[in-house]
Protein backbone atom coordinates (compact mmCIF):
# COMPACT_ATOMS: atom_id res chain seq x y z
CA UNK A 1 0.00 0.00 0.00
CA UNK A 2 1.27 3.32 -0.81
CA UNK A 3 -0.58 6.51 0.52
CA UNK A 4 0.77 10.53 -0.13
CA UNK A 5 -0.96 13.07 1.97
CA UNK A 6 -2.25 13.93 5.26
CA UNK A 7 -5.62 14.86 6.15
CA UNK A 8 -8.16 15.35 8.87
CA UNK A 9 -10.83 12.81 8.95
CA UNK A 10 -13.54 15.54 10.22
CA UNK A 11 -13.02 17.80 6.85
CA UNK A 12 -13.41 14.44 4.89
CA UNK A 13 -16.48 14.50 3.17
CA UNK A 14 -15.91 12.22 -0.39
CA UNK A 15 -13.64 9.12 -0.63
CA UNK A 16 -13.22 8.29 -4.47
CA UNK A 17 -12.73 5.21 -5.31
CA UNK A 18 -11.16 3.88 -8.36
CA UNK A 19 -10.67 0.09 -9.27
CA UNK A 20 -7.57 0.01 -12.04
CA UNK A 21 -7.13 -3.16 -14.41
CA UNK A 22 -4.54 -2.39 -16.54
CA UNK A 23 -5.78 1.34 -17.59
CA UNK A 24 -2.71 3.28 -15.63
CA UNK A 25 -2.84 5.78 -19.02
CA UNK A 26 -6.77 6.86 -18.66
CA UNK A 27 -6.14 7.21 -15.07
CA UNK A 28 -3.60 10.37 -15.37
CA UNK A 29 -6.23 12.05 -16.80
CA UNK A 30 -9.07 11.01 -14.30
CA UNK A 31 -6.42 12.31 -11.43
CA UNK A 32 -5.80 15.71 -13.37
CA UNK A 33 -9.72 16.33 -13.13
CA UNK A 34 -9.71 15.67 -9.53
CA UNK A 35 -6.92 18.28 -9.13
CA UNK A 36 -9.00 20.71 -10.88
CA UNK A 37 -11.90 20.89 -8.64
CA UNK A 38 -12.65 24.31 -7.38
CA UNK A 39 -13.34 25.50 -3.97
CA UNK A 40 -14.17 21.49 -3.47
CA UNK A 41 -15.27 19.93 -0.24
CA UNK A 42 -12.83 17.70 1.24
CA UNK A 43 -11.83 14.04 -0.32
CA UNK A 44 -9.25 11.86 -0.35
CA UNK A 45 -8.79 9.03 -3.46
CA UNK A 46 -8.01 5.37 -3.51
CA UNK A 47 -6.66 3.54 -6.08
CA UNK A 48 -6.78 -0.03 -5.99
CA UNK A 49 -5.10 -1.99 -8.74
CA UNK A 50 -6.65 -5.64 -9.28
CA UNK A 51 -4.21 -7.46 -10.25
CA UNK A 52 -2.46 -5.38 -13.47
CA UNK A 53 0.33 -6.63 -15.41
CA UNK A 54 2.43 -3.60 -14.40
CA UNK A 55 2.28 -1.86 -11.33
CA UNK A 56 1.08 1.75 -10.70
CA UNK A 57 3.54 3.64 -12.69
CA UNK A 58 5.98 5.92 -11.53
CA UNK A 59 3.14 9.20 -11.99
CA UNK A 60 1.01 7.44 -9.53
CA UNK A 61 3.13 5.88 -6.58
CA UNK A 62 5.11 9.69 -6.36
CA UNK A 63 2.03 11.32 -6.72
CA UNK A 64 2.46 14.82 -5.28
CA UNK A 65 -1.25 15.78 -5.77
CA UNK A 66 -3.20 18.32 -3.73
CA UNK A 67 -5.20 16.05 -2.15
CA UNK A 68 -4.28 12.39 0.14
CA UNK A 69 -3.82 9.48 -2.68
CA UNK A 70 -3.66 5.76 -1.39
CA UNK A 71 -2.73 2.99 -3.89
CA UNK A 72 -3.68 -0.51 -2.57
CA UNK A 73 -2.37 -3.70 -5.14
CA UNK A 74 -4.39 -6.83 -4.87
CA UNK A 75 -4.46 -9.96 -6.86
CA UNK A 76 -6.81 -9.87 -9.72
CA UNK A 77 -10.17 -11.09 -8.42
CA UNK A 78 -11.99 -8.20 -10.03
CA UNK A 79 -13.09 -4.94 -10.27
CA UNK A 80 -16.12 -5.27 -7.38
CA UNK A 81 -14.01 -7.48 -5.00
CA UNK A 82 -11.33 -3.97 -5.91
CA UNK A 83 -14.31 -1.54 -5.10
CA UNK A 84 -15.21 -3.48 -2.21
CA UNK A 85 -11.31 -3.44 -0.97
CA UNK A 86 -11.15 0.37 -1.04
CA UNK A 87 -14.22 0.39 0.54
CA UNK A 88 -12.72 -0.98 3.75
CA UNK A 89 -9.71 0.97 3.46
CA UNK A 90 -12.16 4.42 3.27
CA UNK A 91 -12.78 6.88 5.75
CA UNK A 92 -15.11 9.51 4.03
CA UNK A 93 -18.80 10.21 5.15
CA UNK A 94 -19.52 9.37 1.44
CA UNK A 95 -17.98 7.26 -1.04
CA UNK A 96 -17.69 7.85 -4.96
CA UNK A 97 -17.17 5.87 -7.23
CA UNK A 98 -15.58 6.75 -10.84
CA UNK A 99 -13.39 4.51 -13.63
CA UNK A 100 -10.02 5.19 -14.60
CA UNK A 101 -11.31 6.08 -17.84
CA UNK A 102 -13.85 9.76 -16.41
CA UNK A 103 -12.95 12.87 -15.99
CA UNK A 104 -14.80 15.12 -13.49
CA UNK A 105 -16.28 18.18 -14.96
CA UNK A 106 -15.12 21.78 -12.46
CA UNK A 107 -16.98 22.05 -9.54
CA UNK A 108 -18.67 18.08 -10.01
CA UNK A 109 -17.50 17.45 -6.47
CA UNK A 110 -19.22 21.00 -5.30
CA UNK A 111 -22.42 20.42 -7.38
CA UNK A 112 -22.86 16.65 -5.56
CA UNK A 113 -21.82 18.20 -2.19
CA UNK A 114 -24.83 20.68 -2.38
CA UNK A 115 -27.09 17.79 -3.56
CA UNK A 116 -26.30 15.54 -0.50
CA UNK A 117 -27.05 18.49 1.97
CA UNK A 118 -30.26 19.12 1.08
CA UNK A 119 -31.41 15.78 0.13
CA UNK A 120 -30.99 13.96 3.69
CA UNK A 121 -33.89 11.52 3.17
CA UNK A 122 -31.60 9.71 0.22
CA UNK A 123 -28.41 8.10 0.42
CA UNK A 124 -27.22 7.42 -2.77
CA UNK A 125 -26.72 9.76 -5.79
CA UNK A 126 -26.37 9.14 -9.87
CA UNK A 127 -24.02 11.67 -10.99
CA UNK A 128 -24.46 12.89 -14.80
CA UNK A 129 -22.24 11.17 -17.11
CA UNK A 130 -21.69 12.48 -20.62
CA UNK A 131 -19.57 10.94 -23.51
CA UNK A 132 -16.12 12.68 -24.86
CA UNK A 133 -16.96 13.63 -28.75
CA UNK A 134 -13.64 13.39 -29.76
CA UNK A 135 -14.45 10.02 -31.93
CA UNK A 136 -17.01 8.51 -33.45
CA UNK A 137 -17.34 5.82 -30.72
CA UNK A 138 -17.68 8.93 -28.08
CA UNK A 139 -19.99 10.50 -30.00
CA UNK A 140 -22.30 7.41 -29.67
CA UNK A 141 -21.53 7.20 -26.16
CA UNK A 142 -23.13 10.40 -25.18
CA UNK A 143 -26.04 9.87 -27.76
CA UNK A 144 -26.76 6.62 -25.52
CA UNK A 145 -26.35 8.50 -22.25
CA UNK A 146 -28.42 11.29 -22.88
CA UNK A 147 -31.12 9.70 -24.30
CA UNK A 148 -30.82 6.73 -21.43
CA UNK A 149 -30.63 9.00 -18.87
CA UNK A 150 -33.71 10.99 -19.84
CA UNK A 151 -35.91 8.16 -20.48
CA UNK A 152 -35.07 6.91 -16.88
CA UNK A 153 -35.30 9.37 -15.21
CA UNK A 154 -38.44 9.56 -12.54
CA UNK A 155 -41.34 12.34 -11.76
CA UNK A 156 -39.24 12.51 -8.50
CA UNK A 157 -35.73 12.95 -9.21
CA UNK A 158 -34.88 9.43 -8.61
CA UNK A 159 -33.44 7.66 -11.49
CA UNK A 160 -33.65 3.76 -12.16
CA UNK A 161 -30.46 3.75 -13.22
CA UNK A 162 -27.38 3.14 -11.65
CA UNK A 163 -23.17 3.44 -13.60
CA UNK A 164 -20.29 3.23 -11.07
CA UNK A 165 -18.61 5.95 -13.61
CA UNK A 166 -20.52 7.67 -11.28
CA UNK A 167 -22.23 6.52 -8.58
CA UNK A 168 -21.90 7.83 -5.21
CA UNK A 169 -23.88 6.10 -1.32
CA UNK A 170 -23.94 7.21 1.71
CA UNK A 171 -21.17 5.51 4.23
CA UNK A 172 -24.06 4.60 6.57
CA UNK A 173 -25.54 3.24 3.65
CA UNK A 174 -22.80 1.24 2.79
CA UNK A 175 -21.96 -2.61 4.10
CA UNK A 176 -18.22 -1.64 4.70
CA UNK A 177 -16.79 -4.78 6.41
CA UNK A 178 -18.63 -7.31 3.46
CA UNK A 179 -18.76 -4.77 0.88
CA UNK A 180 -21.30 -2.46 -1.32
CA UNK A 181 -20.61 -5.24 -5.01
CA UNK A 182 -21.32 -8.76 -5.08
CA UNK A 183 -18.11 -10.62 -5.92
CA UNK A 184 -19.79 -12.85 -8.28
CA UNK A 185 -21.12 -10.19 -10.88
CA UNK A 186 -17.56 -9.53 -13.07
CA UNK A 187 -19.92 -7.84 -14.83
CA UNK A 188 -22.90 -5.68 -14.83
CA UNK A 189 -22.19 -5.76 -11.06
CA UNK A 190 -23.83 -1.79 -10.52
CA UNK A 191 -26.64 -3.21 -12.50
CA UNK A 192 -27.48 -6.09 -9.66
CA UNK A 193 -26.97 -3.41 -7.20
CA UNK A 194 -29.49 -1.30 -9.18
CA UNK A 195 -31.69 -4.36 -8.45
CA UNK A 196 -30.75 -4.69 -4.62
CA UNK A 197 -31.87 -0.99 -3.87
CA UNK A 198 -34.83 -1.40 -6.05
CA UNK A 199 -36.03 -4.49 -4.09
CA UNK A 200 -35.56 -2.43 -1.43
CA UNK A 201 -37.85 0.25 -2.68
CA UNK A 202 -34.97 2.79 -3.24
CA UNK A 203 -33.49 4.57 -6.38
CA UNK A 204 -30.54 6.72 -7.07
CA UNK A 205 -31.03 10.72 -6.53
CA UNK A 206 -29.88 11.73 -10.03
CA UNK A 207 -27.99 15.07 -9.91
CA UNK A 208 -27.69 16.57 -13.18
CA UNK A 209 -25.11 19.38 -11.95
CA UNK A 210 -22.61 16.88 -11.22
CA UNK A 211 -21.27 15.65 -14.51
CA UNK A 212 -18.51 13.19 -15.31
CA UNK A 213 -17.06 12.61 -18.54
CA UNK A 214 -16.73 8.98 -19.51
CA UNK A 215 -14.38 8.73 -22.01
CA UNK A 216 -14.01 5.59 -24.62
CA UNK A 217 -9.75 4.85 -25.43
CA UNK A 218 -10.86 1.97 -27.83
CA UNK A 219 -11.36 2.21 -31.50
CA UNK A 220 -15.03 0.70 -33.04
CA UNK A 221 -13.75 -2.56 -33.46
CA UNK A 222 -12.35 -2.95 -29.95
CA UNK A 223 -15.64 -2.11 -28.82
CA UNK A 224 -17.56 -4.92 -30.50
CA UNK A 225 -15.19 -7.55 -28.98
CA UNK A 226 -15.41 -5.89 -25.57
CA UNK A 227 -19.43 -5.90 -26.41
CA UNK A 228 -18.95 -9.94 -26.99
CA UNK A 229 -17.03 -10.74 -24.07
CA UNK A 230 -18.93 -8.77 -21.67
CA UNK A 231 -22.53 -10.26 -22.74
CA UNK A 232 -21.17 -13.58 -21.40
CA UNK A 233 -19.69 -12.28 -17.97
CA UNK A 234 -22.81 -10.23 -17.48
CA UNK A 235 -24.87 -13.37 -17.68
CA UNK A 236 -24.57 -13.77 -14.29
CA UNK A 237 -25.34 -11.13 -12.73
CA UNK A 238 -28.55 -11.18 -14.63
CA UNK A 239 -29.40 -14.59 -13.48
CA UNK A 240 -29.27 -13.37 -9.96
CA UNK A 241 -31.54 -10.20 -10.78
CA UNK A 242 -34.23 -12.50 -12.43
CA UNK A 243 -34.56 -14.56 -9.74
CA UNK A 244 -35.10 -11.52 -7.42
CA UNK A 245 -37.92 -10.83 -9.71
CA UNK A 246 -36.94 -7.56 -10.42
CA UNK A 247 -36.89 -6.19 -13.82
CA UNK A 248 -34.29 -4.19 -14.82
CA UNK A 249 -33.62 -4.39 -18.83
CA UNK A 250 -36.13 -1.63 -20.78
CA UNK A 251 -38.66 -4.11 -23.25
CA UNK A 252 -38.51 -4.56 -27.30
CA UNK A 253 -41.20 -1.79 -26.93
CA UNK A 254 -38.91 0.36 -25.28
CA UNK A 255 -36.09 -0.05 -26.79
CA UNK A 256 -37.63 1.01 -30.48
CA UNK A 257 -38.60 3.84 -28.15
CA UNK A 258 -35.13 5.02 -27.49
CA UNK A 259 -33.72 4.20 -30.37
CA UNK A 260 -36.13 6.75 -32.35
CA UNK A 261 -35.24 8.92 -29.56
CA UNK A 262 -31.94 9.14 -30.20
CA UNK A 263 -32.07 9.45 -33.80
CA UNK A 264 -34.09 12.70 -33.25
CA UNK A 265 -31.33 13.96 -30.98
CA UNK A 266 -28.83 12.84 -33.36
CA UNK A 267 -29.69 15.46 -35.22
CA UNK A 268 -30.75 18.02 -32.68
CA UNK A 269 -27.98 17.82 -30.58
CA UNK A 270 -25.22 17.90 -33.98
CA UNK A 271 -23.98 14.86 -32.86
CA UNK A 272 -24.65 13.25 -36.04
CA UNK A 273 -26.37 10.00 -37.23
CA UNK A 274 -23.47 8.00 -38.29
CA UNK A 275 -23.16 7.96 -33.70
CA UNK A 276 -26.80 6.19 -34.36
CA UNK A 277 -25.48 3.76 -36.74
CA UNK A 278 -23.18 2.95 -34.42
CA UNK A 279 -25.06 2.28 -31.40
CA UNK A 280 -27.82 0.08 -33.45
CA UNK A 281 -24.50 -2.20 -34.30
CA UNK A 282 -23.37 -2.28 -30.99
CA UNK A 283 -26.98 -3.00 -29.24
CA UNK A 284 -27.85 -5.34 -32.16
CA UNK A 285 -24.44 -7.01 -31.39
CA UNK A 286 -25.20 -7.28 -27.62
CA UNK A 287 -28.78 -8.65 -27.85
CA UNK A 288 -27.94 -11.44 -30.49
CA UNK A 289 -25.42 -12.72 -28.36
CA UNK A 290 -26.99 -12.27 -25.27
CA UNK A 291 -30.08 -14.06 -26.77
CA UNK A 292 -28.03 -17.10 -27.89
CA UNK A 293 -26.12 -17.31 -24.37
CA UNK A 294 -30.05 -17.45 -22.69
CA UNK A 295 -31.03 -20.24 -25.55
CA UNK A 296 -27.62 -21.92 -24.55
CA UNK A 297 -28.27 -21.98 -20.66
CA UNK A 298 -32.03 -22.91 -21.25
CA UNK A 299 -31.09 -25.76 -23.30
CA UNK A 300 -28.04 -26.89 -20.76
CA UNK A 301 -30.57 -26.41 -17.49
CA UNK A 302 -33.13 -28.70 -20.07
CA UNK A 303 -30.59 -32.19 -20.66
CA UNK A 304 -29.15 -31.56 -17.01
Amino acid sequence: MIQHGQFSNEALLFSIIVAVYNDWEMLDGCLQSLALQTNGPGFEVIIVDDGSEERAPEYVRRATHQYPLTVIRQSHTGIPTARNRGIRDSKGKVLLFVDADCRLQENCLTALRSTIAASPQHDCFQLRLVGNRSNLVGRAEELRLITFQDHMLQPDGRIRYLNTAGFAIRRTRADIKAGVFDPVALRAEDTLLLANLMQGGELPLFVPDAIVEHSIPLSLMGCLRKDIRSVYLEGRAYDIIASKGVRIRVTYRERLRLLLSMWKTAGQRSIGRSAWVVLVVRQTLQRTISFGYQHLRVGSATHT
